[in-house]
């Protein structure tokens, strides 16, 4: 198989095009290469094929920064493949030209060119789900089961609308075209037909289950997973687990959105994960270990003697896994050293001797600080 073009080339726009120069490039060259205005022409057909794939890829924010930073391998392995599911080529010009035209070309073919048919079957909607999850599931990863409300094949008519083999016309208000049309000045605007809404087809007998439609809602399990090293942000795409598709239509995709819940001990910057841990005066003072808290359980540090409050302690790799290539960020471990509030007589005069024998000449911050102030306290 030939590698695939350049959707920027594709379209014939720079890589800092704006969306208003893409889709007046798309415009343009969808309606120089639609079938209808090449009968029988079947390189047209895969350019405009090709066309509506850069321009879904390009149109939409998400995918374009995907595909600008993986190219056509952000759109692979289940990654929201453009014309792979999400539009048919007729649909996305139709979607682009229906605001102006309302899904007529006349205009643009002279009024003489074929008509695509209305098949019935209409290819299911995308749905959205927002999902919690906490930070420890983000850092491993995790399979939920989602609970949503969707539309899912009719079993009494098989998807099909209609009790039997007999019972499917075509439609006699659009010929089949699923579209109307009206004169309105220059230009020929179509809607949707209100007798098949938009199927093409009438059914004589319905289905007394789902009324025509050959799909019925009902409340649906669906089991994610979860990859680890995901961010609130992060958008995952559930192949066919959207709405069935009216009368045996291709399904749509569920598109869940996570959510990070704010930890209370860690706080998170891409892969690197940031948290205070409290260090007691004498550890601060004489060194030891300190025990720290990671995602994966207990975790200590060393402590060199008379370490400062604010330093930060890194601990490599015990941070979050990377979502593209599995590598883990770093902890780091910023102390605060924790100062005695209750001192007995006794502890409070040993302080006092100690601070005595240590004078000014052992805190170097001190010092420093009162170095560069001395002009302040010789007022």
């Amino acid at each position: 198989m030939p590698d695939k073009r350049d959707y920027y080339e594709i379209l014939g726009v720079s890589r800092d095009a704006g969306a208003d120069e893409i889709k007046k490039a798309y415009r343009k060259l969808a309606v120089k290469f639609h079938p209808d205005k090449n009968p029988g022409d079947h390189t047209a057909e895969d350019k405009f094929k090709e066309l509506g794939e850069a321009y879904e890829a390009l149109s939409d924010a998400d995918k374009r920064a995907a595909y600008d930073r993986y190219g056509h391998a952000a759109f692979t392995n289940g990654g929201g493949r453009p014309g792979g599911g999400f539009h048919d080529p007729m649909d996305l010009f139709s979607q682009v030209f229906g605001g102006a035209f309302g899904g007529g070309f006349e205009e643009f073919f002279g009024g003489g060119g074929s008509r695509r048919k209305a098949s019935g079957k209409q290819r299911g909607s995308d749905l959205r789900y927002d999902l919690e999850i906490s930070l420890e599931e983000s850092a491993h990863g995790v399979e939920k089961e989602l609970e949503i409300e969707r539309y899912v094949p009719c079993e009494a008519c098989g998807s099909k609308g209609t009790k039997g083999s007999g019972g499917v016309r075509v439609c006699t208000s659009c010929g089949g075209r699923g579209v109307v049309a009206r004169q309105a000045g220059i230009f020929i605007q179509q809607s949707t037909c209100p007798e098949c809404r938009g199927a093409g087809e009438t059914i004589s007998d319905p289905c007394s289950g789902c009324k025509g439609e050959g799909r019925v809602q009902r409340d649906s399990r669906i089991k994610l997973r979860i990859p680890a090293g995901v961010d609130t942000g992060t958008r995952l795409r559930s192949s066919g687990n959207g709405d069935a598709g009216v009368r045996g239509g291709a399904p749509g995709d569920l598109y869940v959105f996570l959510h990070v819940r704010d930890h209370d001990v860690f706080q998170r910057d891409d892969a690197d994960l940031f948290c205070e841990v409290p260090l007691p005066f004498s550890v601060a003072a004489l060194g030891g270990e300190l025990k720290v808290p990671t995602l994966d359980g207990q975790s200590s540090i060393k402590i060199p003697p008379g370490s400062q409050g604010g330093t930060v302690f890194r601990l490599r790799e015990k941070g979050m896994p990377s979502l593209t290539n599995g590598r883990r960020g770093d902890l780091n471990v910023r102390v605060q050293v924790e100062v005695p509030t209750k001192l007995s007589h006794d502890q409070q005069e040993k302080l006092r001797a100690f601070s005595e024998s240590i004078g000014n000449h052992n805190s170097p911050m001190q010092q420093g600080f009162f170095h560069k102030a001395k002009r302040f306290f010789d007022l």
